[in-house]
């Protein structure tokens, strides 16, 4: 995934899949990234940490996400930001499409890496 400048519409991106149950299109320029996930039911986001500061908002479906020591259920419209270096994980109840802006970017997603915490149920 090349880094952009300038316009560029969404659905241009390439999908990618991650697993039978989890795709996502990434987007990134020099200082942030944007990954619009779509998850189906039963995946799961297994705990883990990273250095990157990262903002995730539920588009639609539902989530039940832990950031630190706080569990919520997360619906379309919810906003969470976690800090750099905060454990977090998340189970996905329903079909669900989320986007997480991450800064910096994260170089294993430009290299096309598939996140190891991404499993599903």
């Amino acid at each position: 995934m090349p880094v952009l400048f300038g316009f560029n519409e969404l659905a241009s991106l390439p999908v990618e899949r991650v697993t039978d149950k989890i795709s996502r299109r990434v987007l990134s320029g020099k200082q942030c990234m944007m990954v619009w996930w779509s998850i189906k039911a039963g995946a799961h986001a297994e705990s883990h940490k990273h250095p990157h500061e990262q903002i995730v908002w539920m588009l639609k479906g539902k989530m039940d996400f832990r950031l630190g020591e706080e569990r919520r259920s997360m619906t379309a419209g919810d906003v969470a930001v976690i800090p750099s270096g905060v454990e977090h994980e998340a189970f996905f109840t329903e079909d669900t499409e989320v986007v997480d802006m991450f800064s910096p970017p994260r170089d294993d997603f430009l290299a096309g890496g598939t996140p190891a915490y991404m499993r599903e149920r």
